[in-house]
């Protein structure tokens, strides 16, 4: 009688035990498709709609092809520049490189997380318990995955579509549809990488790592093959090239989806082979720990957080070296640019300055971006310590959870100003590389001044972890896409001034073009201060929580 009782509920629900793992991996990411699929949409029909704005006439159309159509360290940077002339090339090109990497590491984030991740913590422990088996619980997974991205595509391509409804941006609903499908491309393919990569590793984040090198050297690779047109044969090597090739919306080639679909293929593939020979927790890599290795660990709450974090922060600071050595490369030639525009032109005289300035002040904010990705994954470095029950080996020595959370602190702080001034100098070498005229000090402060929002989103992180630690990752993420729309948006539309000061990208100036806002400054790193003070506090008080 119970037995046909909990038959019947489970019938009223529609729930089939058998598909618990898609179900949930659905949900997990399809959450984050939602997000990132905004910030997709916003980025593209802010790019369309601006470029009628900014170029108005022919004349002013043809000097910005003529400046980035044959420069190769543009084309290094961003990709090939076709027919700037118009719209669709236009945002092609000042998107396309930006949102491919976002979508990749969003693929390997998501899929490292909801696959190695969760059987890391111990969930798949209990899900396997059930009537399935590791390969079908790993079909299902991918399934869930799926999901996400047609979540992520669904999102971005509505709006993308709407948006080439506008008068000034006519771009049919067909190619609209092309291009979003295009810059989902690498977000599908380095899921399946991730997945991979998790059947490869033994923890999460040796997933994400052997990922993070696959993603580094697809684009490097795609880098030497658009800095010369005899090198353009390289493109069809690495899968950041396949999806240039596709080139939407300028001369669309859909014969390049054929080695995606067939890397996607391969990978899910030899995910599901290797998920069914290897045991739950182990990997197919041996793990390369002993017990030798185990006693040189470091000791400390601080020494082990660098040891644990140094691949991961030594990855962001070669990054954002070389982005900056590239921005700086073409400082000259954006600076011409924004001397070929008349509304560019006459904002920046109102500063009293021009050319590489100029340029520089706009081109940082990507720094401020990547040191934001940092600032996020300190935090959620920190939670997953706590959830996986790392946490609890340190304090059974003499450390209080206030002094771990302190030198955790320390470390996050010391690499977010550390990774400005890198920025800083970086781009200040590549700049006088191009004989370009600007300041090392402006440089250098420039550099320190794009930290100031990373650090605003750490300390509301550090009191999220606190009070919410289970909301740390979606919290910290959200208010990171707010901040990030609001600039996007407030470039293109009259936005009310009330909420362009709620995000901290605004907040922070434009230099090198005008002063440092050290007022402003101020008052996020108090914001932060204060946040730190009373997240240190309550995290004292508080228990330790699992996910």
């Amino acid at each position: 009688m119970q037995a046909e009782i909990a038959d019947k509920k489970e019938a009223q629900v529609g729930r089939w035990p058998g598909t618990v793992v898609a179900r949930l991996t659905a949900r997990g990411a399809a959450r984050s498709g939602v997000i990132w699929g905004s910030i997709f949409a916003i980025a593209i029909a802010s790019s369309a709609i601006s470029y009628s704005g900014i170029y108005k006439t022919l004349a002013q159309r043809d000097a910005l092809a003529v400046a980035y159509g044959s420069n190769h360290a543009t084309s290094a940077l961003l990709g090939p520049a076709w027919q700037l002339q118009t719209v669709a090339g236009f945002t092609v090109f000042k998107v396309s490189m930006a949102l491919m990497i976002l979508g990749a590491v969003w693929g390997l984030l998501t899929s490292t997380r909801l696959l190695r991740g969760e059987e890391e913590n111990g969930r798949w422990d209990l899900l396997l318990a059930g009537q399935t088996t590791r390969r079908r619980a790993t079909a299902q997974a991918l399934g869930g995955l799926a999901a996400g991205v047609f979540t992520l595509w669904a999102v971005a391509s509505l709006v993308t579509v709407l948006s080439g409804l506008d008068s000034k941006v006519k771009i049919a609903a067909g190619p609209a549809l092309y291009f979003s499908t295009a810059m989902v491309a690498t977000a599908v393919m380095f899921l399946a990488v991730g997945a991979f990569c998790g059947q490869l590793s033994t923890s999460r984040r040796q997933a994400a790592g052997l990922g993070s090198v696959i993603l580094g050297a697809s684009y490097a690779l795609r880098m030497v093959a658009d800095s010369s047109a005899g090198l353009a044969w390289l493109r069809w090597a690495t899968p950041l090239g396949w999806v240039e090739e596709l080139q939407p919306l300028t001369r669309p080639r859909p014969f390049a989806l054929v080695p995606i679909v067939a890397l996607v293929i391969v990978f899910a593939l030899g995910t599901l082979y290797l998920a069914g020979r290897r045991d739950l927790g182990a990997g197919t890599l041996s793990d390369r720990s002993n017990v030798l290795t185990i006693r040189q660990l470091p000791t400390t709450p601080l020494g082990l957080a660098a040891y644990l974090s140094r691949s991961v922060l030594l990855a962001w600071a070669a990054s954002i070296f070389a982005y900056g050595l590239l921005l700086g490369g073409i400082a000259k030639s954006g600076g011409k640019i924004i001397t070929s525009s008349p509304s560019l032109r006459s904002a920046f005289a109102r500063l009293g300055v021009s050319g590489a300035d100029a340029y520089l002040s706009v081109a940082l904010l990507i720094m401020a971006v990547a040191l934001s990705f940092v600032a996020l994954g300190q935090v959620n470095a920190a939670r997953r310590e706590e959830s996986s029950g790392q946490l609890e080996n340190l304090l059974v020595r003499p450390f209080s959870r206030a002094v771990w959370l302190v030198e955790r602190i320390a470390l996050a702080v010391a690499a977010l100003v550390l990774g400005g001034l890198l920025a800083g100098v970086a781009t200040w070498l590549g700049a006088i590389s191009d004989h370009a005229s600007v300041k090392f000090s402006s440089l250098l402060s420039a550099g320190l001044n794009v930290s100031f929002p990373a650090l605003l989103l750490f300390g509301v992180g550090v009191l999220v972890l606190a009070v919410a630690p289970r909301m740390v990752s979606i919290i910290t993420y959200t208010l990171f896409v707010w901040f990030f729309l609001v600039e996007i948006l407030g470039s293109v539309v009259n936005m009310n001034h009330w909420i362009l000061d709620l995000s901290a990208f605004h907040q922070m100036a434009a230099s090198p073009a005008a002063p440092i806002a050290w007022t402003a400054n101020a008052v996020m790193v108090a914001i932060a201060l204060v946040s730190v003070g009373f997240g240190v506090e309550l995290f004292r008080h508080r228990d330790l929580r699992g996910e």
